[in-house]
């Protein structure tokens, strides 16, 4: 079965995703304060601040977005009700991204989030909720007819 590789696969690239997303922004924050920039007046100081927080927000989500796969490829098990959640609004922010990411920076973005979508989504529906083992071996009540 693919679903455990998979969530190993979605994990992996969930954190390096992560540590590029604070690398980013330490660059931007590293950027900033050596040129002493401002956005509408806002002080430089307080870019630099929101451009580290920022990317430590984002990595530490991302962090606690790829451990979720991590987890569930670990137990062979689909992740509960929480982490699914969880992953819909990753899958979400990803999709997002996405369409901003082809207009704004370009197709190779584009495609590197479309693919983190596309594990997470995968990750999503190959891990099926498991029936009891009476109802897989057949030794439960028979179904009634229809």
């Amino acid at each position: 079965m693919v679903r455990r590789p998979v969530a190993f696969v979605t994990a992996v690239v969930l954190f390096a995703e992560a540590v590029g997303i604070v690398i980013v922004n330490g660059i931007l924050a590293t950027v900033a304060d050596n040129q002493s920039m401002s956005l509408a007046g806002v002080d430089p100081d307080a870019m630099v601040t929101g451009a580290w927080v920022m990317g430590a927000v984002s990595g530490v989500l991302l962090v606690l977005c790829g451990l979720i796969p991590l987890l569930a490829g670990i137990r062979d098990r689909a992740p509960g009700r929480p982490g699914r959640i969880a992953l819909i609004a990753c899958a979400v922010v990803h999709g997002v991204l996405g369409a901003l990411a082809v207009g704004l920076i370009g197709w190779a973005a584009f495609v590197f989030l479309m693919v983190v979508l596309g594990l997470i989504v995968l990750t999503l529906v190959a891990f099926d909720r498991r029936e009891p083992e009476a109802v897989k071996t057949g030794t439960g009540a028979a179904p009634e007819p229809v």
